[in-house]
């Protein structure tokens, strides 16, 4: 392997696993909840909020660390989100009560809001040619599979009990391979670097108003239900939230056209095929997380599966993803077009098979095969969309594009638990429901993508100069 292929090849290594932490901590953190309560006396409320804490602070910070990573650049504010969530873990793993683990939640959250929008950003910006598509697909691969890697990993170490300690190695874990992250990160996310062009000051109204949309479009769909709030508090919130987000968007195009420097470039939607490519990873995305959510708690509570049991059930939807993801940039052109429109309504016809066939038992080996190929139809659906989006767009919107696809796929997977779960969980012996929801959202999904790959095919687009992604020809492949 030569020195550019393994100067890539390490760095893409410190950005996904920092990013595979990120991801697969929510679920981590779900599996392991039985067993924090069982050994941390506290009133419920507490004991949801160190669940939702990570989640609702995530969603409130991720754009403006998007928009810090364009200010004290990428590389610089990876690490530093790197370091903090490396020290919450081990605050989490350490704390002596419950209120001690909600805030070293929410410091997670935070930090992962400074870490994870700069995973894409660098990507973009420092890997070009074709070894940036086979990037992008083992990024959308780790960006997907996070949760189910998570169910399977915190399911292993709470059963494991190392040393005694339960559940606090399901964050202790973070702890070694954040440290090793950061010293590995010092050298393979080393370059020269050029002071940004413009110095103006953090949009602090930008921040606030987005702040306040995101937590009061998240909050209730967190932690309503859960904290018995009063059905029509979800639904109000909702609309109250959605206003405050479209106003955040007005207020960030205006200071665009007036030349001031947004916390978010909301332009980039306008470039072609972008705002439905963004719709159309987001409802796989959402249709992804509320299948998992249905078919875990169908495994657990329908069919007596144990945590670790229904997290390994998921093993051939990974790997059906991975297999799929790593051999889609390498398919001709004229294949790979049609794979984000075929992919989604694969998708859901492998989830109306599994609710006809797990009506009284899984199906085995039958529901294994449809779990690979569902990951296989997953893959190719949102990987060439990621792919297509930053096609699309220069490297100095790397930051917008990013923080976009966070935060709608955030959002995607919030809203797919809430409306696919809720309804399982309002009608758990009618699986033809939610399944029937997901496969017409899924249809809506393909739809968009189809009036994306419709649009003019963006021309490549090489990396420029500009802070932190100055990068040599040999080293992007062109």
């Amino acid at each position: 392997m030569t020195g550019p292929n393994r100067g890539t090849t390490a760095l893409l290594t410190v950005l996904l696993t920092g990013q595979g932490m990120a991801s697969m901590d929510t679920s981590i953190a779900a599996v392991a909840a039985p067993a924090i309560r069982a050994d941390l006396a506290g009133p419920p409320a507490v004991q949801q909020l160190v669940l939702a804490g990570y989640t609702l602070t995530f969603a409130v910070l991720v754009v403006t660390g998007a928009r810090l990573g364009v200010r004290h650049g990428y590389a610089r504010v990876f690490r530093l989100g790197l370091a903090g969530f490396t020290l919450a873990s081990l605050a989490c793993g350490l704390a002596p009560g419950p209120v001690a683990l909600v805030l070293a939640r929410a410091a997670q959250g935070a930090a992962g809001a400074l870490l994870v929008p700069q995973v894409l950003s660098l990507i973009q910006t420092r890997i070009g040619g074709a070894a940036r598509a086979r990037a992008i697909g083992a990024y959308a691969m780790v960006l997907a599979l996070g949760v189910a890697a998570g169910q399977v990993a915190g399911g292993l170490l709470v059963t494991l009990d190392l040393a005694g300690s339960s559940w606090r190695t399901a964050f202790l874990v973070n702890v070694p391979v954040g440290a090793v992250l950061l010293v590995a990160g010092r050298r393979v996310l080393a370059g020269p670097t050029a002071p940004p062009s413009r110095r103006e000051g953090l949009d602090v109204p930008g921040v606030l108003l987005l702040s306040a949309a995101m937590l009061t479009l998240v909050g209730p769909l967190v932690v309503g239900r859960d904290l018995g709030w009063p059905g029509w508090t979800t639904p109000v919130a909702v609309a109250i939230g959605a206003a405050v987000l479209w106003f955040f968007l007005r207020y960030e195009a205006g200071r665009a056209r007036r030349d001031a420097d947004p916390l978010l470039d909301v332009t980039v939607l306008r470039r072609p095929g972008v705002a439905t490519g963004l719709l159309a990873c987001c409802v796989v995305m959402g249709c992804y997380a509320g299948f998992l959510f249905v078919l875990t708690l169908r495994l657990q509570d329908g069919l007596g599966f144990t945590a670790l049991a229904a997290g390994l059930a998921f093993v051939p939807y990974a790997a059906g993803f991975a297999l799929c993801g790593l051999a889609v940039p390498r398919l001709p052109e004229r294949i790979g077009r049609r794979l984000p429109v075929a992919g989604p309504l694969v998708l859901a016809a492998v989830v109306l098979a599994l609710a006809g066939l797990a009506r009284t038992g899984w199906p085995w080996p039958a529901g294994s095969v449809l779990l690979l190929a569902g990951g296989a139809a997953h893959a190719a659906s949102f990987s060439p969309l990621v792919t297509r989006l930053t096609a699309s767009v220069p490297a100095g919107a790397a930051a917008a594009l990013s923080a976009l696809v966070s935060t709608g796929t955030l959002l995607a997977a919030v809203l797919g638990v809430t409306l696919i779960g809720g309804l399982h969980l309002a009608r758990p012996d009618t699986p033809a429901a939610p399944a029937g929801l997901t496969a017409a959202l899924l249809l809506a999904g393909a739809l968009a993508a189809r009036r994306t790959l419709g649009t003019a095919a963006p021309m490549p687009v090489r990396p420029e100069v500009g802070a932190d992604h100055l990068v040599s020809r040999s080293e992007t492949g062109q």
